[in-house]
């Protein structure tokens, strides 16, 4: 007969410091207190619960931006997640800062990605065995490629940067610890889905992958993605939701048995708040009220950023900022650097700083006409729908018309005017895609200098966005056609 054991995985992704719980029609709904409060009852009801975080804990909120992160490490910390893997935004503050902050930890971090370049040396733990009700569970951590990005400026630091490169590391992993009787084996990702499925379809069955819990992509999941036998799952983004997994473990086939998958909501009716942790957030709330909670501006109306992928509203009025501001023809502005769907109508300091976290400086260059056309129709590529690349947000003088079927630009226009090989235009770009120029844009930034010089035209983007919010009033912006993507298909 068959040895089953009952196991409950409980799954966290890009929580982007979404601290606190929101009133919505008078329901309390998310926070870090009321999912504590959940996996806490979960723990307590269930005899093998484990409870994973995919990447991405920290940004998105000042408590975490003020105190450098520090602060989301208390919060977790109470929060007791049993594993946790890295995401691309645990490098905002530095690798430095990021080995630090572990040592502040109570509870692993796995990544089988990020090592030394001199001599190989993981800065990580590659993987953790948690042994559970008898069961004993491997984890191994996976990082995006984006990692390249924002360590590019750390020469010592190399990271593996392609899905066949993560496969070979996973099955190496896999085989060093084949001496431990492993009876589940899941991958912690942070890649997104589609790249998800693609590693999952490269891994040999016989490796015995039986899960991969991701995040990255922010996807809300109705049931698990399945290839080549393995569970695919992610839970969305923020503390809105948590994902569960409820199974059977063989551990005579080391497989899994029988499972359920659910997304849970989180909120007053499903959970009881866990009353320490509010407390201790209350308490980093309060020191940040009283840097960040000065009126900024009122706008005419709420503005919205729904999708990354798209021109928006809050792209538009930022973008157009940052033009008149800068006195530069075109903005290119990161649609990944907003970061709430909505802003305003009152505009307090901490909703600025939420909203757009990065006061990172910000780079004029000067492009042909020619390389103009060349970078836009990179930016437009497949992979900026999908969400494995950046898209971007552009001031009101660039007018963009691209065919997504036939990949190329109907057509591009300054002030009006068709856009021609010969003219110089003066381009700026945030300091992050501006230090990755041609993995974003697809065009090397020496090429570019040889129109002149690149340099920096601000040191603080989020400052520029301060000053001159703050000197508008009832301000407002409109969806008016800057990009159009004809014969685009609904699912990207």
């Amino acid at each position: 007969m068959s040895n089953l054991v009952p196991l409950t995985i409980l799954h966290s992704n890009d929580m982007h410091g979404d601290f606190l719980a929101e009133n919505i029609d008078k329901n309390l709904i998310g926070g870090v207190s009321l999912l504590s409060g959940y996996v806490s009852r979960t723990r307590q009801e269930n005899p093998n619960v484990i409870y994973t975080i995919s990447g991405d804990m920290f940004r998105g909120s000042v408590i975490d931006s003020e105190f450098k992160g520090v602060s989301t490490v208390d919060i977790m910390n109470m929060l007791a997640p049993d594993v946790v893997t890295l995401g691309n935004h645990e490098m905002d503050y530095g690798i430095e800062h990021l080995l630090f902050l572990e040592k502040c930890t109570k509870f692993p971090i796995i990544n089988a990605n990020l090592y030394i370049k001199t001599n190989g040396v993981r800065l990580f733990n590659s993987h953790v065995v948690l042994n559970v009700g008898g069961l004993n569970i491997l984890f191994i951590g996976i990082l995006t490629e984006e990692i390249m990005s924002y360590a590019k400026n750390d020469t010592m630091i190399g990271t593996f940067i392609n899905v066949n490169e993560a496969a070979d590391e996973v099955s190496k992993i896999i085989n060093t610890y084949k001496t431990v009787d492993i009876d589940l084996t899941v991958l912690l990702t942070h890649i997104g889905i589609e790249k998800d499925k693609e590693l999952a379809a490269q891994l040999d069955k016989d490796l015995g992958v039986d899960m991969i819990i991701g995040g990255h992509s922010h996807t809300v999941m109705d049931k698990p993605e399945i290839v080549n036998d393995i569970l695919i799952v992610q839970a969305g983004t923020g503390t809105d939701q948590i994902g569960r997994f409820d199974m059977l473990v063989d551990k005579d086939t080391n497989s899994v048995s029988s499972y359920k998958w659910q997304l849970i909501p989180i909120n007053d009716d499903t959970c009881v708040a866990d009353q320490n942790l509010a407390d201790l957030i209350t308490n980093y709330k309060n020191e940040t009220d009283k840097k960040y909670a000065r009126l900024v501006t009122r706008l005419k109306r709420q503005l919205t950023h729904p999708r990354r992928n798209q021109e928006t509203e809050i792209g538009n009025l930022f973008a157009d900022i940052f033009a008149d501001s800068l006195g530069v023809d075109i903005v290119f502005l990161g649609s990944g650097s907003i970061r709430n769907k909505y802003l305003g109508p009152i505009v307090e300091f901490r909703d600025l700083c939420e909203i757009f976290p990065f006061g990172d400086a910000i780079y004029m260059v000067k492009v042909t006409g020619a390389q103009l056309k060349r970078m836009v129709t990179y930016l437009l590529r497949d992979d900026a729908f999908t969400g494995e690349t950046e898209f971007y947000q552009i001031n009101s003088a660039l007018r963009v018309d691209y065919s997504y079927e036939n990949k190329k630009l109907n057509y591009l226009t300054y002030e009006g005017e068709p856009v021609r090989d010969g003219d110089l235009l003066r381009v700026a770009i945030q300091n992050f895609h501006f230090n990755n120029m041609e993995d974003f844009f697809g065009i090397p930034l020496a090429e570019v200098e040889e129109n002149g010089k690149a340099k920096v035209i601000a040191t603080s983007s989020q400052e520029i966005l301060d000053e001159m919010l703050s000197k508008s009033h009832l301000a407002d912006a409109v969806i008016d056609g800057r990009i159009t993507i004809s014969d685009r298909p609904d699912k990207v």
